[in-house]
């Protein structure tokens, strides 16, 4: 079977492991299976992005598969992190059953959803037309929402209609900036290339520039909402909070990067248009500001540190944005290693999240009392992964915060790159101050703790601490590469 080929049949792989589930009650069986396709889809896709660093894209328009540096990017990132996250879920799931959070039987449909919602993922990622892309990512909302409400306790069902709500309202939207972006380009494509990525983007310059406009406007309030951007940023909170910690890492590690993904496709396709930057500039400063203004405005009141970590992925989406809004080789070589970084961080602190909710069978910031002493491990990789997601040197997130403010600087726009300095030093502040009380003080007799121990979900949780330590320092050259090819997909 032919690379390309293989990309078409990716997304499908998760659900060939659905009859196992169905069919069998054995849980070890089911853990089992969802690493497997996992590590299968991997592998497949190391293949993959191997071959696109050789030939740049994979193309099947027939079967209206696409794949270029910066989708294969987001498809590295998908597959590494959703393997590493089946791996931790092995033993929280079991402390879930053990402790009566959950039935042994809602293991199955935890992995059952899960398939579907990688499924959703894989196929936005590889798709070459902006139709199916819509769909996928609108399937993502219908696959998730089951696994923000798992629990299905009042609070959880609750997070989870919130979600569905206001991100198919989202996506509603969206819809229409995939429509006028279809009526864009009825001059200029023939019938069998109507919302193809690759002709949209080969022959941007000649689409109509007001309807695209049009397009791009929808298109991101819409894919905003979905990506976490303020101000259509209110179901992520919530569900953040409410789904496991598993979940919780691919919704921000992952489901983000994926509704990222089609504003940066259409951004770059306009600013290819007309000098379209002069346009979407102010619209991404705008939803970029706010995003990070939210953050600075909310981490401080937050009572749940899921919450806070939820908060923070809205800031980064914003600094990712801002990034593209400059439109520069290096903002948008920043905003790509950022997108990484983040991913990165975010699920290796959602994660850890998970060690200390089962420990002290809370979410709130003031039932965790003493963790040093408590967790040793858990406190000190969750300490080293908040002062990364801050941006402290010599972690890989202030390598690509200090990229993008260098960007600004090179684009002489001081007072933009003086404002982002100073709410990144205030969100810094703001998250130490808000979440270090956890590590230190007495543990109170009444705080409820359990003894919660998962090598392998540790060896995870130090496999990323340990990557995003090193990228501070050292980007592999192939990743180099892989960033460097999808930032010139991007720009006209």
């Amino acid at each position: 079977m032919s690379l390309i080929n293989l990309a078409t049949v990716l997304p499908i792989l998760p659900l060939i492991s659905l009859p196992i589930y169905i069919a069998t009650r054995s849980n070890r069986l089911h853990h089992a299976a969802n690493i497997l396709i996992n590590g299968v889809v991997l592998i497949i896709v190391l293949l993959l992005t191997k071959e696109v660093l050789v030939r740049s894209v994979l193309a099947n328009h027939n079967l209206h598969t696409y794949l270029d540096p910066l989708n294969t990017l987001l498809l590295l990132i998908t597959a590494f992190l959703n393997f590493l996250i089946s791996i931790y879920a092995v033993n929280y799931l079991n402390f879930d059953v053990h402790h009566g959070k959950i039935t042994s039987a809602r293991i199955r449909i935890y992995y059952i959803m899960t398939n579907i919602f990688t499924f959703t993922m894989l196929l936005a990622l590889t798709s070459g037309n902006f139709g199916i892309i819509w769909i996928a990512v609108e399937a993502t909302t219908l696959a998730s929402t089951f696994l923000v409400g798992f629990y299905n306790k009042h609070s959880s069902v609750e997070a989870a209609w919130k979600y569905v709500i206001i991100c198919s309202v989202g996506i509603a939207t969206a819809f229409l900036g995939v429509i006028l972006l279809h009526l864009s380009s009825l001059q200029c494509l023939s019938e069998d290339l109507y919302l193809c990525v690759q002709a949209l983007t080969l022959n941007a310059a000649n689409l109509d520039t007001d309807t695209l406009r049009l397009a791009f406007i929808f298109m991101l309030i819409g894919f905003g909402t979905k990506a976490g951007l303020a101000p259509m940023h209110s179901w992520l909170p919530s569900a953040h909070s409410q789904s496991p910690s598993p979940i919780s890492a691919l919704l921000s590690g992952v489901l983000l990067n994926t509704a990222l993904y089609p504003i940066i496709r259409i951004t770059g396709i306009l600013n290819t248009n007309a000098d379209g930057s002069q346009y979407t500039t102010p619209f991404l400063l705008i939803l970029a500001f706010l995003s990070i203004l939210a953050a600075v405005y909310f981490i401080l009141s937050q009572r749940e540190y899921k919450s806070l970590l939820a908060y923070s992925s809205i800031e980064h989406m914003g600094i990712i944005v801002l990034a593209l809004a400059i439109n520069t080789p290096l903002a948008v070589y920043g905003a790509l290693f950022h997108l990484l970084n983040h991913s990165l961080t975010k699920t290796m602190l959602f994660l850890t999240t998970g060690n200390i909710l089962h420990t002290y069978q809370s979410g709130e910031i003031k039932s965790v009392k003493a963790l040093l002493k408590t967790a040793p491990f858990t406190a000190v990789v969750f300490l080293l992964g908040l002062f990364a997601i801050a941006g402290t040197p010599p972690f890989s997130v202030f390598i690509s915060e200090f990229t993008v403010l260098t960007a600004i600087f090179q684009a002489k726009s001081f007072v933009l790159g003086g404002i982002l300095a100073v709410l990144l030093a205030v969100i810094f502040a703001s998250i130490i101050y808000t979440i270090t009380p956890i590590f230190y003080g007495e543990k109170d007799e009444s705080t409820p703790t359990s003894s919660f121990k998962s090598i392998s979900g540790n060896c995870v949780i130090l496999l990323l601490l340990i990557l995003i330590a090193v990228m501070g320092i050292y980007t592999p050259p192939f990743l180099t590469k892989l960033l460097t090819l999808a930032q010139q997909v991007i720009l006209p």
